[in-house]
């Protein structure tokens, strides 16, 4: 699974509905992930790997800031998008772990 991460290029999407919940999609040839979401408000989550988690993602300026929770055996993940105007750039943390992805936009 590692190894795929490598090598496939998301393509990631933003939306907010006119309800204002937003839709955060990430496609790729492997799998396409959406979740919905209110700013501030838990909601539960899937994760990649078939994990459900309690989820919560917050807006400090141009960042928003997401919080996933899961069961006792498993370690909490800050994802932190920061989004300018020629670049998403994504920062994982777990357990210790960073991870920078630098996403952009599609002409």
């Amino acid at each position: 699974m590692r190894t795929l991460g490598k090598v496939i290029s998301p393509v990631v999407e933003l939306t907010k509905n006119q309800d204002g919940k937003y839709v955060l999609t990430s496609n790729t040839m492997i799998r396409d992930t959406s979740i919905e979401f209110n700013l501030g408000e838990e909601f539960i989550e899937e994760t990649l790997d078939a994990h459900k988690v309690r989820s919560i993602i917050t807006q400090e300026g141009n960042k928003l800031i997401h919080i996933q929770k899961g069961s006792s055996n498993r370690k909490e993940a800050t994802i932190i998008r920061e989004f300018e105007p020629d670049q998403l750039k994504m920062t994982m943390t777990a357990d210790g772990v960073t991870c920078i992805r630098i996403y952009k936009p599609i002409k």
